[in-house]
């Protein structure tokens, strides 16, 4: 039997420039139960909002304006210089090519999922997060979580190759990174 998730007990930071975008995530959310959502529309107010609330996870867009979603991470991902640097964080964009999922992956994001998702796909990515975390490693250029191989990443319903990334924009397209 598989373990459900509390989503009342569970905290999301939403930032995404698109309103239509960040009300379609956070009724999702709603849907699975979740009780404390914040909404940001960039980086900068993302940023602001996880330093206040301390949400147990992060859903950003990639391009936005003042700050984007890989410059925020970045930010975060500083142990010495952000109060939340272990806070999960869900890339959430219409950009899936190759280059981008690494560069999401080198700046320590803990899931990949290409726009437009399912709100299947999104529970997957909220249920990997929660039970099973990964550890954080640190080296010279890197904080973070353990990263994951791209060639064994796996998509909402099995495994998926480098030429399977960024050609369709549906649920299959929830790269894991």
């Amino acid at each position: 039997m598989a373990a459900t998730i509390d989503f009342e007990a569970v905290s999301f930071a939403v930032v995404d420039d698109n309103a239509n975008m960040r009300r379609l995530v956070c009724a999702i959310l709603k849907s699975f139960g979740s009780r404390e959502i914040y909404e940001a529309e960039d980086g900068a107010n993302g940023l602001e909002i996880i330093q206040s609330f301390g949400p147990d996870i992060v859903i950003t867009d990639w391009v936005m304006p003042i700050l984007d979603g890989i410059e925020m991470v970045r930010l975060i991902r500083n142990p010495e210089g952000f109060r939340f640097p272990f806070v999960p964080v869900i890339m959430l964009t219409g950009h899936s090519e190759r280059e981008r999922v690494i560069q999401a992956r080198d700046a320590g994001v803990h899931e990949f999922l290409c726009k437009p998702m399912s709100a299947q796909a999104l529970y997957q990515r909220i249920q990997s997060i929660l039970m099973r975390p990964r550890a954080f490693v640190r080296s010279a250029s890197y904080f973070g979580p353990e990263r994951r191989g791209i060639d064994c990443g796996e998509a909402a319903g099995g495994p998926v190759g480098i030429a399977a990334m960024g050609v369709a924009h549906d649920e299959a397209d929830a790269v894991r990174i």
